[in-house]
């Protein structure tokens, strides 16, 4: 069996990020489609979860992986694969969120949620799940988006602190900050969820 070979039956999830962009720096387009593969679903929650716009997260997205590749030389293998796209995708939610705040600004309103989508999720889900992404979503930017790294993305302190380039300390602060407000914002619900159920409280898994 030839080293490609052996590379090809090893594609399903047992090849590392860094391996396989050698294979992108190769141009090879299969290694690129396992990396968006292995990325796509936990970056498109993030940035939806960040922006609440399921077309803009979807551009956003997009526009990370043609990124990726477009900039595939540039990435340093002494560094972890996750941190440099985690990198890339928080600087162009960052850019989002300031060109909202300039339309603001100026009094125009050109965001528009997609309210029908979020309706439709709240019906599919059951109520303490869309109390939770209430919850999160009420949350300050900064605050909002180290909860979504470390709780829900599970990075580490670490690699929270390399892509958003902030001390480690200050990522540690923040989370802690952040699950307070989240507790203190769903004490009242929890209470009542408690007193219609009779029986032990629903638990919070990411709390």
């Amino acid at each position: 069996m030839t080293p490609g070979d052996q590379f090809e039956s090893r594609l399903n999830g047992q090849v590392s990020d860094k391996e396989l962009m050698e294979k992108v720096n190769s141009d090879d387009t299969s290694a690129f489609s396992i990396l968006v593969d292995r990325y796509k679903v936990r970056l498109f929650n993030l940035v939806y979860r960040l922006l609440q716009n399921r077309e803009e997260a979807e551009d956003i997205l997009q526009e990370t992986f043609l990124r990726v590749y477009r900039e595939r030389e540039s990435y340093d293998p002494a560094y972890a694969f996750s941190t440099w796209i985690y990198t890339i995708t928080l600087n162009l939610c960052r850019n989002e969120l300031k060109r909202r705040k300039k339309f603001k600004f100026f009094g125009i309103d050109l965001i528009k949620n997609s309210r029908e989508h979020t309706t439709q999720e709240a019906k599919n889900c059951n109520p303490l799940s869309s109390t939770l992404e209430r919850a999160i979503h009420s949350l300050p930017v900064k605050y909002r988006t180290v909860f979504l790294l470390r709780d829900v993305n599970q990075l580490s302190y670490d690699h929270i602190s390399q892509s958003l380039r902030i001390p480690m300390g200050t990522v540690k602060s923040r989370v802690n900050r952040a699950r307070l407000m989240l507790r203190d914002k769903l004490k009242p619900k929890m209470k009542e969820y408690h007193e219609l159920s009779k029986s032990s409280p629903l638990p919070i898994q990411l709390l």
